[in-house]
């Protein structure tokens, strides 16, 4: 799977979630942290989990 697939579904699934904090009535600047916060993890695991395999292995 490539980083822009992963990186794409991330974005859509935390969209999701800050529509529906947003819609609960959490404070904008909460869901903004949170959505920093977020993306931070989705980059990091959508590099480890999209890394090639070594050729030399």
């Amino acid at each position: 799977m490539s980083f822009a697939l992963y990186l794409t579904g991330f974005l859509i699934f935390i969209g999701g979630v800050a529509w529906g904090l947003v819609v609960a009535g959490v404070p904008t600047l909460y869901v903004a942290i949170g959505s920093v916060i977020l993306l931070g993890i989705g980059m990091f695991t959508g590099v480890s989990r999209t890394r090639g395999k070594d050729p030399s292995a």
